[in-house]
């Protein structure tokens, strides 16, 4: 697969090592494109030695199980989370960075080190998630019109238009991705999405999410919690 100008192709072609950027909510799959606005001093200085070196960076959430995980400065994380390589970067002028991830695959963290560095580093493993790497894997198994119709019904709800032209241009495996990072859902439910282990399930559960919520909506009259 490539992400940018680079190619992976298996487990192997990860970092053993890569820094870590833990944050709530933020969900990030293999093929789908994920933009960051930095400001933190210390994923400032992690941006920049991605930048001087491989160009990745490891996405994972705050252990959102534990009650504050996510207003602590060490955060324990999920043991699972998603490596992205730097596509697009961009200084404002008031010291923050834009950039743009492209997500690589899934690993998970075996071992986090403790280094000198501000941000966090840790040995991960994509061995578990060797898919990832091969482009299109599962798409003929998701019932893409069923996910279609779901999205149309959510959107009506809501009030929000889509650009319909790039649905259906879009691979199936990028809309899928694509919509789960899109998804207006808690923690658990976005962990739940990352996890999945295939595009079919991945896709089922954002349906089955999406159901749930606009029944709420209905059930309650008003706009999804």
């Amino acid at each position: 697969m490539l992400a940018g100008n680079a190619s992976y192709d298996g487990p192997g072609d990860l970092p053993r090592v890569i820094p870590l950027f833990p944050l709530t909510g933020a969900l990030l799959l293999p093929q789908a494109q994920m933009p960051l606005n930095i400001f933190e001093p210390r994923y400032l200085a992690m941006v920049e030695a991605a930048l001087k070196g491989d160009r990745i960076i490891g996405m994972v959430q705050p252990d959102f199980r534990l009650a504050g995980a996510d207003s602590v400065e060490h955060p324990p994380l999920c043991a699972v989370g998603c490596a992205g390589r730097i596509i697009a970067f961009q200084e404002t002028g008031d010291g923050r960075y834009l950039i743009t991830l492209a997500g690589i695959a899934r690993f998970e963290i075996v071992e986090e080190l403790e280094t000198t560095t501000p941000y966090r580093q840790a040995v991960v493993s994509a061995e578990k998630f060797g898919g990832d790497f091969q482009e299109g894997l599962g798409e003929d198994d998701v019932d893409r019109d069923e996910l279609v119709k779901t999205l149309r019904a959510y959107l009506e709800a809501n009030d929000l238009e889509a650009d319909w032209s790039s649905v259906s241009e879009a691979t199936t495996e990028v809309l899928v991705n694509a919509l789960s990072m899109m998804s207006p859902y808690g923690a658990a439910e976005k962990q739940l999405l990352l996890e999945a282990p295939d595009l079919k399930t991945r896709a089922a559960t954002l349906v089955a999410l999406t159901e749930v919520h606009l029944a709420r909506k209905g059930d309650d009259g008003g706009r999804l919690q």
